[in-house]
């Protein structure tokens, strides 16, 4: 027996109709469920899932129109069908635009027909509720996109702020570094200047001044630079005495970089002093 299994529930008046309907399905595995009148039609509806109903037209009390127009209302899902000996048109028409009744078939019924046209209809159930399913689940998916979007759009603005905020603090500090009022140069472990501020740019070691990309063999002697190459070693300031320029004299402090830049390049700051 199937996990799954479709409610059938037919409405008429005539006991000997449901009792035909009855061994007409009951090899077809479905539920089947029977009422006498579209009153006790509803209250089946309120206890049980319905799939499919199959309705008399003509019926004491509540004719199958206003049955199915009820059920139409109250339980949208469930496939409608009409089944009666009533040929009226006007009769057809009403159910159909009342009822919205998916098929409208006539009694007598051919018994391989009337169970084929159940199937197809019950076919029709499954589908529509297999695109709902389907609906539910692209709407789920829109939403979930959505929802990731936005974070990633939140993400991207935060980590534009941050790069803004990075970016005006990389600018205050090179306006921080070129006002200072003496000589700072950023020196590599491989012996390249990489950073010079304004007045690093006077000094007089050069008729061109110092370059971004030279080496500080080409501005300085042995003294300063074995000095650099002890600081690096030992990761501890050193200060060079008194070291001359032209006909100025310095005091070279040579201060190694730290944190993530240990090891990898030291700070040259000139201070000017009498000799």
């Amino acid at each position: 027996m199937n996990e799954y299994q479709h409610t059938v529930l037919c409405v008429d008046d005539e006991e000997n109709i449901l009792s035909s309907l009855k061994r007409l399905l009951r090899k077809e595995g479905y539920r089947l469920l029977t009422a006498t009148s579209g009153g006790e039609g509803l209250k089946l509806f309120e206890e049980n899932g319905v799939h499919l109903v199959i309705s008399d037209q003509r019926m004491p009390q509540m004719s199958g129109t206003e049955f199915l127009s009820v059920v139409k209302e109250r339980y949208p899902d469930t496939i409608r069908v009409v089944l009666t000996g009533y040929t009226d048109v006007d009769a057809i028409t009403e159910s159909i635009n009342k009822g919205h009744v998916y098929k409208f078939l006539l009694k007598p019924w051919n018994d391989q027909s009337l169970k084929l046209e159940i199937r197809q209809a019950l076919d029709q159930y499954d589908l529509i509720q297999a695109n709902k399913l389907l609906d539910q689940k692209v709407l789920q998916q829109n939403e979930e996109l959505k929802r990731i979007n936005e974070n990633l759009e939140a993400l991207v603005q935060e980590r534009t702020k941050e790069l803004e905020i990075q970016n005006q603090a990389l600018e205050l500090s090179q306006a921080v570094l070129e006002g200072l009022p003496m000589p700072i140069m950023g020196v590599s472990a491989e012996g390249l200047i990489v950073l010079i501020n304004r007045e690093a740019q006077t000094l007089p070691c050069s008729a061109h001044g110092i370059q971004i990309g030279k080496g500080l063999a080409d501005y300085f002697s042995t003294d300063v630079q074995e000095q650099v190459t002890g600081v690096l070693a030992s990761n501890t300031p050193q200060t060079v005495k008194g070291y001359r320029l032209s006909n100025e004299a310095y005091d070279v402090d040579v201060t190694p970089l730290s944190g993530k830049f240990r090891g990898k390049g030291i700070i040259l700051m000139l201070r000017q002093v009498e000799g």
